[in-house]
């Protein structure tokens, strides 16, 4: 899936450069290093979702725990992209690049080795944590090594094709691995195209740090990552057999939960260099803003999920087939991203986003009509053409509003924290649509008195219709805090694209 990935803090009049002075050339070359790092950056979320249904059949995984596969990743990196994004300005953001890509492909190493479920949730939590690292640092580097305007444009462009198309390639590359190699080369393909980058990366980029300040909101990142991820613990323990919504451990997690992201609140309010300004976050329109990503992006992971399962599990298609069969919503945002803008400066942010979330809670709402015989032309492609072109409506305004407003020294942080809603939105999102299409599965075996199996089709399907239903009432109250909250009118987004950027 697309980011929009920026460093925490961005310095500019104060940053340090050893030897920014580059030839064209090899700036382009440099771009092309960190374009490939972004690009296996956003690749390994769709990868891995293609590939989770053989991993779950090798390694045992329960339904309640399989989604740590990719909330592990997705939580990890959304809950630490503010502090890699300050790690890398301050520590340098080549030296925190090439980190990242090291620790990345270890992470990668192990996830592929792994024996059991622990270790790949493990591998794919360290993953998540390096990405937070190498993303902004990789964004920042474009910054400062493409100081003239119309080259920064164009290399952001480059950036943003690559992370606009990495959930693209990724469906594919990942079936293609699943069907003729196995699950595992989904993670070990990391480690050869990391270590490749990393020798280009030591020749071709050079070192930039910010000198403004050296200090880390270590407490507002524990904090706050520890109740996002108590949060979705008891998202998890709700799905298991015999736990519950009621149980003691389900509403410890959620109330341990409730406090630590209360006390995250609280002392970014009172820190010195708080890792998240509440300034950013109270204004009304990048507000709205904040919260329609979240929503709409549990909803969307929800598509990319139980899609997966359906195709495979339900219709029996391979693990390529599926990555074909889903494309189309990869396309489809790509098309039409490119014809926003101009509709964007006739009408404004708003209408554009409402009529977005509008078709994708639809198209999300067509999946709940699919059965054990549906054909994929019927039943799967309108939705997902219908969800593709409302993510693309909602997307492009949306990255343009999280900054609007914002000064000098908070677009960093602005930004970062869309990319971080879109990655905590999808963590969130997964753990809970899962805890309920659990429930609803056990529900529907034992009302239908069927006899307990690892997969029951007719007791899956049910399971998919409540998890997109679910999604499909994410998505419609992403429309209700635009409606409620967005009053940007058409001069906003004009003026926020001609200042920042957007990946």
């Amino acid at each position: 899936m697309a980011t929009n990935t920026e460093s925490a803090t961005h310095d500019w009049p104060e940053d340090h450069e050893e030897g920014t002075e580059q030839l064209p050339s090899r700036r382009w070359w440099a771009l092309a290093v960190i374009a490939v790092a972004q690009l296996m950056v956003v690749l390994d979320g769709t990868v891995v979702t293609i590939a989770l249904p053989s991993a779950q059949r090798d390694l045992h995984i329960s339904n309640a725990d399989r989604q740590w596969a990719i909330t592990a990743y997705t939580l990890a990196f959304g809950g630490l992209l503010l502090l890699g994004g300050r790690i890398s300005d301050y520590v340098g953001r080549r030296r925190t690049f090439l980190i990242g890509l090291l620790g990345f492909a270890a992470a990668s190493a192990l996830g592929g080795a792994a024996q059991n479920s622990g270790t790949l949730f493990g591998a794919r939590a360290v993953q998540g944590l390096f990405a937070a690292l190498l993303a902004p640092a990789a964004l920042s580097l474009i910054t400062v090594t493409f100081a003239e305007a119309k080259e920064r444009s164009r290399a952001f462009s480059v950036y943003g094709a690559i992370s606009g198309g990495g959930a693209a390639i990724g469906l594919i590359v990942g079936g293609s691995l699943t069907e003729y190699t196995s699950w595992r080369w989904c993670l070990f393909i990391n480690v050869p195209i990391a270590i490749i980058t990393f020798l280009a990366g030591t020749v071709l980029i050079n070192e930039s740090r910010s000198e403004s300040a050296t200090s880390y909101d270590i407490p507002g990142a524990i904090l706050g990552t520890g109740g996002l991820v108590a949060l979705v613990y008891g998202f998890t323990a709700a799905a298991k057999p015999g736990v519950g919504w009621l149980s003691v451990e389900t509403i410890s997690l959620l109330a341990g939960a409730g406090i630590a992201l209360v006390a995250f609140v609280l002392v970014e309010t009172r820190s010195t260099h708080p890792l998240l300004p509440m300034r950013v976050v109270l204004d009304r329109n990048r507000g709205g803003t904040y919260i329609a990503s979240l929503l709409s992006f549990a909803g969307l992971f929800a598509m990319f999920l139980f899609l997966s399962y359906y195709l495979q599990y339900n219709l029996g298609y391979s693990a390529l087939k599926t990555g074909l069969a889903v494309l189309p919503f990869s396309g489809g945002v790509i098309v039409t991203s490119a014809v926003v803008p101009p509709l964007l400066s006739r009408t404004g942010p708003k209408p554009v986003m409402l009529i977005g979330l509008a078709m994708a809670a639809v198209g999300l709402a067509t999946f709940t009509a699919i059965s054990d015989t549906s054909s994929w032309g019927t039943r799967v492609l309108p939705g997902e053409l219908l969800m593709s072109i409302g993510f693309a409506l909602l997307l492009v305004p949306l990255s343009s509003l999280a900054l609007s407003g914002v000064n000098d020294n908070d677009a960093g942080v602005a930004s970062a924290l869309l990319n971080s809603t879109q990655q905590i939105g999808g963590s969130l999102g997964t753990a809970l649509l899962n805890t309920f299409y659990a429930s609803a599965v056990t529900s529907y075996v034992a009302a239908h008195h069927l006899a307990p199996s690892a997969f029951n089709p007719l007791a899956a399907i049910h399971g998919y219709r409540v998890a997109f239903w679910i999604g499909a009432g994410l998505v419609a109250a992403a429309f209700v805090a635009i409606l409620v909250l967005v009053n940007a009118g058409k001069t906003t987004v004009a003026a926020q694209s001609d200042v920042t950027p957007s990946a």
